[in-house]
């Protein structure tokens, strides 16, 4: 993934734990999907092995509902693998249950509190340079 970049967006409206909840979310699912992102395992001076983490940063930043659409929009058009997580994933824990939310409306129409993007590290940039870093 050498010239390949990830970005967390967040959105801004969010509360500290409900913006924790969907960044762990999001993350995760990122591992599952892009496993190369993760490096070898870590150990300390006696040798303890640690699992590995995140080769390159990941940027958590901030941005309004219409400037994640926007965002989501642009990236799928792009054709960037992005990660999507909607309000109603906060909803609920029965998975069957939230994939049957979704089901009802097209993904425009879902609020989104937060996406993630892998893609072109030049391109992403371009993308994402503007939003500030959530805080």
């Amino acid at each position: 993934m050498q010239d390949k970049r990830c970005v967390m967006i967040l959105n801004a409206a969010l509360p500290p734990g409900k913006a924790t909840n969907a960044a762990a979310v999001i993350a995760l699912t990122l591992g599952q999907r892009h496993p190369t992102l993760v490096g070898d395992a870590l150990e300390d001076a006696e040798k303890h092995p640690s699992p590995g983490l995140i080769t390159t940063g990941i940027p958590v930043l901030a941005a309004s509902d219409q400037e994640l659409n926007a965002l989501r929009e642009q990236c799928e058009q792009a054709e960037y693998d992005l990660v999507l997580f909607p309000e109603a994933g906060q909803s609920t824990t029965d998975y069957q249950a939230l994939g049957e939310v979704l089901r009802q409306q097209p993904r425009q129409q879902w609020r989104l509190l937060g996406l993630a993007i892998v893609g072109d590290k030049k391109a992403l940039r371009k993308l994402t340079g503007k939003l500030a870093l959530f805080s």
